[in-house]
């Protein structure tokens, strides 16, 4: 009975977990493709992808890596770019509360994208909540390492013109943001998204562009949520 109900867990994650399949799989094929175009051995985008496993981070440290940046410029890197993970990490603290010896791979693994299926997917209540969120990021990292290694082989195998290449990671969060709309048919926290990320673009530099705007987004959170949660 406990295998079988395993078994349904790994079932109903892997069947969510389809989209980021898709986008990952290509998305981790570009980061090796990139990283090995740009000098980095392919055992080292491999590396990458399993301890760090932030895609965003990553195409940014092969360029600033490419560059010769410094200890103290990729730690400020990683601290912005990845930031905004400390907001919607919280909404979850009292989720993975009770998830034991899986928690700190929780912590590690919650990505944008395992964030979203997390929020916005209702599997099987007959299932094991706690179980089904550690196969999702499971296999949401294993997507992404799998992904990156063939990039990395084919890389080294043949020359590719890797320009914009990484737009593939913005066109995965635009698939994400349909997803959510097909769930939750709301435009109210699309809108407050898209307003946010227009004022801090008008209001600050770039390099306090994201900041400003996942805060100007919280703050239009807070100011409508009973509007949001009606709708």
């Amino acid at each position: 009975m406990k295998s079988q109900a395993r078994s349904r867990e790994l079932f109903a994650a892997f069947r969510d977990s389809v989209p980021v399949l898709m986008g990952y799989g290509v998305l981790g094929f570009s980061f090796g493709l990139l990283a090995v175009s740009q000098g980095l051995a392919w055992y080292w985008a491999v590396l990458m992808s399993l301890v760090i496993y932030a895609g965003a981070l990553q195409f940014l440290a092969v360029g600033m890596l490419q560059a010769k940046a410094g200890m103290l410029e990729l730690f400020a890197a990683a601290v912005f770019v990845n930031i905004r993970q400390v907001f919607y990490g919280l909404s979850l603290l009292k989720r993975f509360k009770k998830s034991g010896r899986r928690k700190p791979y929780l912590i590690f693994a919650l990505t944008d994208e395992t964030y979203a299926l997390m929020t916005s997917t209702r599997p099987d209540p007959r299932i094991k909540r706690r179980r089904y969120d550690f196969y999702l990021a499971l296999l949401n990292q294993t997507y992404w390492v799998l992904g990156t290694a063939a990039g990395a082989l084919f890389g080294t195998m043949t020359d590719f013109d890797t320009r914009g290449i990484d737009f593939a990671l913005t066109a995965l969060f635009v698939v994400l943001a349909m997803e959510q709309y097909k769930i939750r048919r709301s435009w109210t926290p699309f809108l407050l998204g898209a307003g946010a990320s227009i004022a801090a673009m008008l209001l600050v530099s770039m390099d306090r562009m994201l900041l400003t705007a996942i805060a100007l987004a919280l703050a239009g959170m807070f100011l409508f949520k009973k509007r949001i949660e009606s709708d």
